[in-house]
């Protein structure tokens, strides 16, 4: 929760931390050029309060006498600006102690240190941008891919608020008919208008169910999947990981075992982001240490959505092989044979049996990678509805709200056929446009707000 009012002006290092060529103190609120012009000398000797909207000055900041850094302010003045109020953005050289004195001078001005998300909640309670619009500038920061990307963009450009916005309206004429109605009970509602009610709220109905037939698409390319590379000590995991990130990432050894311990990393394939986990080999370990290794393995089996099992395609199957072939023919397993630029000495045929859609490549001489890609990606989107919609749900407070309105308005519809009075179905319309006010901030409780925002970082 905002421990102050939002008619203080507040400021934040904007750039994450760290050394860069250049790093960003952002200053937002009624005194933010005020401010500036305390710690800001412009070659000109003009202050910012002189300056035009949308123009930028070079100058240095100073502390009394003391030059602190040279720098390039930029200033917009209300309302065209990120939050609609006076924004200053002073550039500096991107060291962290630079930076961080110029934020403590901003501070010593009169401004204070913003909360997470707070430079965005302010925009979103000063109209700029609604509730949905401002989830999507975090899911455009992590975004992992550029579907992951377009996704988020197109939602801040505002397609789904627009989409929603649609589907209230066509609710609000519903709603205003059945209150005509209700004023006037002596008045039944006729057959034609009935008609004509039915036909708007399967409309709207329609309308919300084609959102949601994209949304589980859409989180995927949001938040991706969890892919576990397992099997028996030296059959080519390490160098299947190297092979899909196209880097040399795990240590590759002929020596059984090599691979100690869990190696996690995200890659695009075909623009699902994958957390992809390479993990030792699954034997009956002697020591501590391989026992271990061994059940982070497991754990880490037991999490994935998706397994790829490898074989070495130069040997034949062994006990190990059979073993965790049993413990894995109920999950989502892609089988692969590793190593076909040797001689083919395993059955191929008893893992068919198990796993049915299987994957030959060399991993050392990457080979037939991209059949692997199209098997990730065909077991990623079976069942999966991909919405050629330009508004793509994905998130779970949006595909939960929407959910629940098409819920409320198929009982409406029901309630029509079955003749049930006006005041019974106009409530369930109200209650539908409750859910779909909630996704774009209509009288938010603070608490919402609050959980929304925390996920942002400082200055953003």
């Amino acid at each position: 929760m905002l421990k102050s009012s939002l008619n203080d002006t507040i400021t934040a290092i904007s750039t994450p931390i760290g050394q860069g060529g250049i790093g960003i103190v952002r200053l937002s609120g009624k005194d933010a050029i005020n401010i500036a012009g305390r710690i800001f000398v412009s070659k000109d000797k003009k202050k910012p309060a002189q300056f035009k909207t949308y123009t930028t000055h070079y100058g240095r900041i100073m502390a009394g006498e003391q030059v602190i850094d040279e720098v390039i302010l930029t200033l917009m003045r209300s309302p065209k600006s990120y939050t609609r109020e006076d924004v200053v953005e002073i550039n500096c050289h991107g060291g962290l102690v630079a930076l961080r004195k110029v934020l403590e001078l901003a501070i010593s001005g009169g401004a204070r240190l913003a909360e997470p998300g707070e430079f965005t909640r302010r925009a979103f309670l000063n109209g700029r941008i609604d509730l949905a619009q401002a989830e999507a500038v975090i899911d455009v920061i992590c975004a992992k891919t550029y579907s992951a990307l377009r996704i988020s963009q197109e939602q801040l450009q505002g397609r789904l608020s627009e989409e929603i916005r649609r589907i209230r309206s066509g609710l609000l004429d519903i709603l205003t008919s059945l209150e005509a109605q209700i004023d006037f009970p002596e008045e039944d509602i006729g057959p034609a208008e009935k008609e004509m009610l039915g036909k708007k709220l399967a409309a709207a109905r329609g309308k919300m169910a084609r959102l949601l037939s994209g949304s589980k698409a859409a989180r995927i390319y949001k938040e991706g999947i969890h892919l576990v590379i397992c099997g028996k000590p030296n059959v080519g995991k390490s160098s299947l990981l190297n092979a899909l990130l196209k880097k040399e990432r795990s240590i590759v050894a002929s020596v059984p075992g090599t691979t100690r311990d869990t190696i996690e990393e995200i890659i695009d394939i075909r623009g699902i982001p994958v957390r992809i986990v390479d993990t030792a080999g699954i034997i009956d370990a002697k020591d501590l240490v391989g026992r271990k290794a061994v059940q982070r393995s497991k754990k880490q089996i037991e999490l994935a959505d998706l397994v790829v099992m490898l074989f070495d395609g130069s040997r034949p199957l062994s006990k190990e092989d059979h073993r965790l072939m049993d413990k894995l023919k109920s999950r989502k397993v892609i089988p692969v044979i590793n190593k076909i630029d040797l001689r083919q000495r395993i059955d191929k045929e008893k893992v068919r049996k198990v796993f049915p859609c299987m994957v030959e490549l060399s991993a050392k001489k990457s080979r037939n990678i991209d059949l692997l890609e199209d098997a990730v990606v065909d077991q990623v989107y079976k069942g999966v509805v991909l919405s050629p919609e330009p508004a793509m749900v994905s998130s779970l407070r949006h595909i939960s709200a929407i959910s629940a309105a098409e819920k409320l308005i198929a009982e409406a519809g029901n309630s029509l056929d079955n003749n049930l009075s006006g005041e019974f179905i106009a409530q369930g319309v109200k209650d539908a446009l409750a859910y779909l006010d909630n996704i774009l901030g209509k009288d938010s409780p603070a608490d919402l707000l609050d959980k929304i925002f925390s996920r942002f970082c400082i200055g953003k």
